[in-house]
């Protein structure tokens, strides 16, 4: 990018990762009120007990904490970073101005697509002032999505076509195809698989797609490079950061599905009153922690939830089959010990199997499974822009033909306050947020792959390759001049010599992983599960996930506890029931060895 790189990223928005995150005790009993402050608070506080100790403050913690404060539970969450986790905003520290906040950054942009239920259900339950349904009323509605392949763009929305399952899903693989220049009889062809994977039975789907890749499923080595970049690999990657070899058929089908019925539901109030789906692609109206993480937080403080921020827990101690306390430290290696009666792990998945040490797999030997589990680095890029594009998506866009596999949201189009007036230095009047998926493939720039870059290397890749997507011969809607600032999400860290880290990396549902992966109660009967690597019925690494093992674990809570409340309603994905007779008939089948009626290859390719 020449002197305008030079000059543009040559500042660095970035921190140091979870070092940089002062340890605070917000936890006010009344043995320590200042908690972590001077070192006769810290001797007092250096014992702590709770009914329910929640180990992570993210959405999974925060879920937990809600549904059992809610039932008159005494709950203390104990979060090592941050409240909200992966899913807050993080204020880039120095960038206010005038009585201005700092610029909002975040980890990555908040997507709520509309087969969530149980995510919209807890943020209809949080009361905030003005929204008669909560925080849910800080939810808006996309009216476009967009691919972009090396031929061209394809509008995924609103060209959908809901005329009916076979004809709508037709319509988005024929238009993401087209754009991709897949041959059509290859379109067709996945149009098939996609109807073989709708009518397989759920005995199928777990005991022959769970073990299989997308790739095998989708048979991408028997067909065009076009074919393998769009469908094999481009789609996967770019949306949930998991090569198409290695992702699981059983969850890319299933959210494939979602989200086709999600579309659907638009335009047809009668698959929307049938599914309870919302819109396909909606979208918070300010920074998340102003709409939703803040709001959320105060509900759970006047629900009686206590909050204890700078403690990460270290050890579970084990007596007589079950957790007798939880060791937790913070930033200065002060030690906490924590005594409760049940006790919720709400971390991701490398923090929880460090935390499940050998007595803790002795008495729950399926948890010994974590160490199988894969993650991949799915972190984001903020672009604070001084003006607006002449024509900005008012959706996400898909860059499938980026090496990055990046995906976007104009935040300006969506947000309700006037971004000049409200962050900044006056400067600000639209933010585009980026999100990486693969920072293991060359750039376009340097040559090299994103763990390898520096961040201003990082941040100039990322806008080249935007650049390059959304701009055209005949419209461009990004230049150089209108850049002023950049922000990286503070979860890459980088040291001298050293490839990038992700601290805070995403759990792929690689094939076969299923089966490693535990269910929110243990055989420990006072250790709970409460994160997205729980089996859940979405299936995939998400907000919902974690919100779904979260009611999951409330309702392991409730019943140890012998409670006569109401248990928490578990939200599920949606299929028309009209499927069913097809799906009995493949589960026959399947039973006897036979494959889908449907899953035939077409005539001259070979088997």
């Amino acid at each position: 990018m020449g002197r305008i790189e030079a000059k543009q990223f040559s500042r660095r928005r970035f921190l140091a990762g979870a070092g940089a995150v002062a340890a605070t005790a917000a936890l006010r009993p009344a043995s320590a009120r200042a908690a972590g402050r001077t070192r006769a608070a810290r001797r007092a506080s250096s014992r702590v007990s709770t009914q329910v100790a929640v180990l992570g403050g993210g959405v999974g913690g925060l879920t937990v904490a809600h549904e059992l404060a809610e039932r008159g539970l005494r709950v203390t969450v104990f979060e090592p970073k941050a409240l909200g986790g992966k899913a807050r905003s993080i204020a880039v520290a120095g960038t206010a101005a005038g009585g201005r906040r700092d610029l909002p950054g975040e980890h990555g942009f908040r997507f709520f697509p509309g087969f969530y239920k149980n995510v919209p259900d807890t943020m209809a339950r949080i009361p905030v002032a003005g929204s008669a349904n909560g925080v849910l009323g800080h939810l808006v509605d996309a009216s476009q999505e967009m691919f972009v392949f090396e031929y061209g763009q394809a509008w995924l929305l609103p060209a959908f076509d809901q005329a009916g399952f076979q004809e709508g899903m037709r319509s988005i693989i024929t238009t993401i195809g087209l754009a991709g220049a897949v041959p059509p009889n290859e379109i067709e062809y996945l149009v098939r698989k996609m109807l073989v994977f709708q009518t397989s039975s759920d005995a199928r789907r777990v005991g022959e797609w769970e073990h299989m890749s997308w790739w095998d499923f989708a048979n991408a080595a028997r067909f065009s490079p076009a074919y393998q970049r769009t469908f094999g690999n481009g789609l996967t990657k770019t949306l949930v950061a998991a090569k198409g070899t290695k992702a699981s058929a059983r969850t890319i089908g299933l959210m494939a599905l979602a989200f086709i019925y999600a579309a659907m539901s638009q335009a047809s109030p009668e698959i929307r009153q049938q599914s309870g789906y919302g819109a396909a692609d909606r979208l918070l109206d300010a920074p998340t922690n102003e709409a939703w993480i803040d709001p959320w937080v105060a509900h759970l403080r006047q629900l009686g939830v206590h909050f204890a921020t700078g403690w990460s827990a270290q050890r579970l101690r084990m007596h007589g089959g079950r957790v007798r306390s939880a060791t937790l430290v913070d930033a200065g290696g002060h030690a906490l010990d924590v005594s409760a009666a049940h006790y919720v792990a709400a971390m991701p998945v490398e923090k929880a199997r460090a935390l499940f040490d050998q007595p803790v797999r002795h008495a729950v030997p399926e948890l010994a499974r974590l160490d199988a589990l894969q993650y991949d680095y799915m972190n984001g890029v903020q672009f604070f822009l001084n003006r607006m594009p002449p024509h900005p998506v008012r959706g996400h866009v898909a860059y499938l033909s980026s090496p990055w596999a990046l995906t976007s949201i104009d935040q300006g189009v969506f947000w309700r306050n006037d971004l000049a007036s409200t962050y900044g230095d006056g400067r600000l009047r639209d933010i585009l947020s980026v999100d990486i998926s693969d920072f293991f493939t060359p750039g376009v720039l340097y040559g090299k792959a994103a763990v390898d870059c520096t961040p201003e290397e990082i941040a100039a890749e990322c806008w080249a390759q935007v650049k390059a997507g959304l701009n055209t011969s005949d419209d461009v809607e990004l230049t150089d001049d209108m850049l002023y600032d950049w922000f990286l999400d503070p979860a890459v860290v980088f040291a001298a010599g050293k490839p990038a880290t992700s601290t805070e990396p995403l759990l792929i549902n690689t094939a076969g992983s299923l089966a490693d992966r535990p269910d929110a109660t243990t055989s420990i009967p006072n250790l709970f599960l409460a994160a997205d690597y729980v089996r859940c019925n979405i299936d995939l690494a998400t907000m919902e996930g974690a919100n779904e093992a979260g009611r999951a674990a409330a309702n392991g809570v409730l019943d140890a506890t012998g409670s006569k409340a109401t248990p928490v309603a578990l939200g599920t994905l949606w299929e028309p029931p009209t499927w069913g007779p097809a799906k009995r008939v493949d589960e026959q089948r399947y039973r006897l060895g036979q494959p889908n009626l449907l899953d035939l290859l077409p005539a001259g390719v070979p088997a």
